[in-house]
């Protein structure tokens, strides 16, 4: 036993090292990558958010290798940790949404990067016209969040942005998400996953890792992970082809396929909750008019709209409890079983369904100066 996990360490450690030289070194800028994995949007930026990645110091921004774009809603005050923050792109991109009252830290394992982030902490602070930083960066490892320092129940929102796929110990990572969330908090995240599981010849090619192809997990994996850590199940927000141009690194692949998906978890009780009536108040600033929860579940202002128990349970719980007009489970007029949306969407067959009716706020906002407060 002693044997296997020394030799396990190992492994972990030389994947790390070689993740940190690919980002440290290797990748100058975006144009140094061979796959769009790093740099595929799934959907058009919405104005405040195109806003807010204007204000970013362009030396930030240029190295910027994340696959999604993780801004979940109802942001204001709340406290938000970035696995795998590189040279901090989201995390000054976060701190605008978040407000003066709000936080984010920013956690990575690269000195490189790192540097780069802390470097400008003061220019953004300025440019943001806050009296004093709402933003830090932690040097350590998204699978040990507590020998970084990083407290139990201590932030409200977790966002990753193709980091997940570049750790060795994907369930520790999620275990460690799951700890340092408060009661009702959400692990908000884009990353790549593929569509079979990898054989080694993929898993053990340097250039393929450090492009986030060669870490990408069987997309029906994601479920089991989630459910052994105690999240609720994962809930696709929206999905984007992955492309390698690469002759060489496409003859090693073959026939599998990558996608980036952003997926939302939720750490709330596990109860049986029925479905149940909602309508949706407006209140989130970005998404004032209708609120895309997920794939398969798209709110109206003032429309009422039926959910599952999952989904009742998620909104009863976290952040989201006040923006919502909630009728209590049992007390719906008319039964909502048959047409309540329940089930796992397959991120692939979503991707083939995506069309451009779909609205442009997938990626959601934050609640502004004229709503409530999102945390507490």
């Amino acid at each position: 036993m002693a044997d296997t996990w020394s030799a396990r360490a190992k492994r972990d450690a030389s994947i790390h090292q070689d993740v940190k030289d690919y980002y440290g070194k290797v990748l100058k800028n975006t144009s140094d990558l061979k796959t769009n994995a790093c740099v595929a949007p799934a959907r058009p930026v919405p104005a405040f958010i195109r806003q807010a990645l204007k204000r970013v110091h362009p030396e930030v921004a240029d190295k910027y290798y994340g696959c999604g774009l993780v801004v979940p809603e109802c942001l204001e005050g709340c406290r938000i940790l970035d696995l795998g923050s590189g040279s901090g792109r989201d995390c000054y991109m976060l701190s605008q949404l978040v407000g003066q009252r709000g936080h984010v830290t920013g956690i990575d394992m690269t000195e490189d990067q790192l540097d780069v982030a802390n470097k400008f902490v003061e220019h953004h602070m300025k440019e943001f016209g806050y009296d004093q930083p709402n933003i830090s960066f932690v040097h350590g490892y998204i699978e040990a969040l507590t020998e970084a320092g990083i407290e139990e129940n201590s932030f409200d929102i977790i966002i990753s942005n193709c980091v997940v796929n570049l750790s060795p110990d994907k369930k520790r990572v999620l275990n460690e998400a799951y700890r340092v969330l408060k009661s009702g908090g959400e692990l908000y995240f884009s990353d790549v996953y593929s569509s079979r599981r990898l054989p080694d010849e993929i898993k053990n090619h340097q250039v393929l890792w450090g492009e986030c192809i060669g870490g990408a997990l069987w997309w029906e994996d994601l479920l089991q992970l989630a459910e052994d850590v105690g999240f609720s199940r994962p809930r696709l927000v929206t999905a984007s082809a992955i492309t390698v141009d690469n002759k060489e690194l496409q003859d090693i692949l073959g026939d599998f396929r990558f996608i980036s998906a952003t997926y939302r978890l939720f750490k709330v009780p596990k109860v049986d909750t029925k479905p149940c009536q909602v309508m949706y108040n407006g209140n989130i600033t970005g998404v004032g008019e209708s609120l895309f929860f997920d794939s398969q579940y798209h709110f109206k202002v003032n429309e009422v709209v039926e959910v599952d128990g999952e989904v009742a349970t998620i909104l009863l719980h976290s952040r989201f409890s006040d923006e919502f007009t909630i009728q209590p489970p049992g007390a719906s007029s008319e039964p909502c079983w048959s047409t309540c949306k329940a089930g796992i969407v397959n991120p692939f067959e979503f991707l083939k369904q995506l069309s451009d009716e779909v609205p442009a706020s997938t990626t959601g906002g934050c609640c502004g100066t004229q709503s409530k407060t999102c945390c507490k």
